[in-house]
């Protein structure tokens, strides 16, 4: 075993979320060429119970697991990464937590709601009456074009404030089509988002990475950690796919050459492939599981647990890039047509190991963590 296995049942059933994927797989080509998951899907996501995963039950939400709602992120990359990157967003309930409570439960009205979130560059917000006037424009909203709510990132003009974000309509926000052209992740619709002149309550900002105000297990979890959970599992799907192709397609070479399951090279580069994959995927679900059940047992977590979620996040990213380069290396001229899904994995699994989560500077911070040195803001 290489870690945990995904209950479809929890997901509409079997049936159901097999024919979500299907469907994801066929329209892989769509999302890429318009730039954005198309909102059916996304209503597809909300059916099943990606966007109330972590909604209290009392408010019409499923109470899912971190590791429960990871593996099923994990099959949608599985089967496009653009579109696990979408569903990723599922885990809004660790950003919009931030909120007064009474402003959560508002959210809660609807528990299938979908939230968008573009936190930098932090815009200065001028504080007019106790609110906050914000104006600018934001870069990476991924999935607003089918969002319920999208949050900025401001920084208040007063004496001692932290960077919040503010959430708001979508009314309120214009969206820049024109703004996410890249070779990776191109079908999350990363859009930048521009907003003038609109006045926010402060009942609907919160300090983002700050403490949550419900109750309950996923509401004391690290937001930044799970923050980059959700994207560094969109990874080992893409990873898996990237296998997959290889070893089950075993095709043979338009030169005549053997095919690629009987060239020992091929198999021992495999071979290799597979044993990072399950390890690296291993590091990364142990690590949460370690913190899930520490929280559920109302410990606190320390900071070596905290280290580990972080560190393997970066690994797993890291590892499954490594993976798909070999798939990518071994599977010959075919797999550098852009309309081959081998392709897309390639380009896909790249765009992680650029996010900041994910970034190189994150080992610096795990290396100053495992030596007993502070930390840098936000990384823990």
């Amino acid at each position: 075993m290489s870690g945990p296995q995904l209950d479809k049942s929890l997901w509409g059933g079997a049936e159901r979320f097999d024919d979500v994927l299907e469907r994801i797989r066929g329209r892989r080509e769509e999302f890429e060429a318009q730039h954005f998951v198309s909102d059916d899907i996304v209503k597809d996501f909300r059916d099943i119970g990606i966007y109330r995963a972590f909604v209290p039950k009392e408010f019409g939400g499923d109470e899912r697991t971190p590791i429960e709602f990871l593996t099923a992120i994990e099959a949608i990359a599985e089967a496009d990464g653009s579109a696990g990157w979408v569903a990723s967003f599922g885990v809004c309930e660790s950003y919009l937590g931030g909120l007064p409570l009474e402003s959560v439960h508002e959210t809660w009205k609807d528990p299938d709601a979908v939230f968008a979130g573009a936190m930098f560059p932090l815009q200065k917000a001028e504080v007019v009456d106790g609110k906050y006037v914000v104006n600018g424009r934001w870069r990476w909203a991924s999935g607003c074009m089918s969002a319920d709510r999208i949050g900025v990132g401001i920084m208040p003009d007063e004496e001692g404030a932290l960077p919040r974000m503010a959430v708001l309509d979508p009314s309120q926000v214009e969206i820049d089509q024109s703004s996410w052209d890249m070779h990776g992740m191109a079908g999350t619709g990363s859009f930048d988002v521009v907003v003038d002149n609109v006045t926010v309550d402060p009942e609907w900002t919160f300090v983002r990475g700050g403490a949550c105000t419900p109750e309950g297990p996923f509401f004391q979890y690290p937001t930044i950690a799970i923050a980059a959970q959700v994207l560094a599992v969109t990874s080992v799907g893409i990873a898996r796919a990237a296998m997959d192709i290889v070893t089950e397609t075993d095709h043979q070479s338009a030169t005549g050459a053997p095919s690629v399951g009987d060239r020992d090279y091929v198999r021992i580069e495999m071979a290799k492939a597979e044993a990072r994959w399950r390890a690296a995927r291993l590091f990364f679900y142990d690590s949460i599981q370690t913190a899930w059940d520490k929280l559920v047992a109302g410990e606190e977590l320390d900071i070596e647990t905290k280290n580990m979620m972080r560190l393997s996040c970066t690994h797993v990213t890291r590892e499954c890039a490594a993976v798909v380069e070999t798939a990518y290396f071994v599977s010959g001229m075919s797999s550098a047509e852009r309309a081959n899904h081998m392709s897309r994995c390639f380009r896909d699994v790249h765009l992680p190991t650029q996010h900041a989560f994910m970034g190189e500077m994150t080992y610096q911070e795990a290396g100053a963590a495992l030596f007993g040195r502070p930390t840098s803001p936000g990384y823990i």
